[in-house]
C-alpha cells in the first residue's frame, strides 16, 4: 500500500525518480511494472502497478462503447495509458503527452493513494490541498452518508 506525499523532480528528459521507500515494494510485488494514465477529474497523473491496472481494465471492459460518458472515460483512461518499467535507478520516463496533461514542471509531488500514486505538479498540488480543506469544511461534506461513520 502506498501512502504519503513526496517531493520529486523531473529531469530534462522527463524522468522522475521514485522515492527509495517505494522501489523495493514495486520491484518485489509488481516486478517494477507500472501503467501511467490521466486522472479524468484532476490535472494529475495516476500511476498504477500493472496488477492493479489490470483490475481497472477489467472494469473498463464492462463499459459501453455506445454510451457517450462511458466511451469518453474509456478513451481518456486507455488512450493515455502507458506501460512502463522502473529503470535500474528507480526512474520512470513520463511521455510528453502525459507531462503536458498534468502541466508537470520540474518540481512535482508523488502522492500515495493506497493502490496507486497520483503525480501532481507541485504548485497544482498545493492548490489541490487548499481546495480539499475547503471541501472538508463544506456542509455537503458533513452530510455525506459514506463519511458519517468515518473517524480518525
Amino acid at each position: 500500500m502506498f501512502r504519503g506525499a513526496s517531493a520529486i523532480n523531473l529531469d530534462t528528459k522527463g524522468r522522475v525518480a521514485i522515492p527509495k521507500r517505494y522501489r523495493e515494494p514495486l520491484h518485489v510485488e509488481y516486478n517494477s511494472q507500472l501503467v501511467i494514465t490521466v486522472d479524468i477529474q484532476s490535472a494529475c497523473l495516476l500511476l498504477y502497478p500493472l496488477d492493479e491496472w489490470s483490475k481497472i481494465e477489467a472494469k473498463l471492459l464492462l463499459l459501453s462503447d455506445t454510451l457517450p460518458a462511458e466511451r469518453a472515460m474509456k478513451r481518456m483512461l486507455l488512450g493515455y495509458a502507458h506501460e512502463c518499467e522502473l529503470d535500474g535507478n528507480g526512474r520512470l520516463l513520463l511521455p510528453l503527452p502525459l507531462r503536458q496533461y498534468a502541466n508537470l514542471g520540474k518540481r512535482a509531488m508523488l502522492v500515495g493513494q493506497l493502490n496507486k500514486f497520483e503525480l501532481w505538479d507541485e504548485t497544482a498540488w498545493q492548490h489541490q490541498i487548499e481546495q480539499s480543506r475547503e471541501t472538508i469544511q463544506d456542509e455537503e461534506f458533513a452530510e455525506n452518508i459514506r463519511l458519517a461513520d468515518f473517524s480518525l
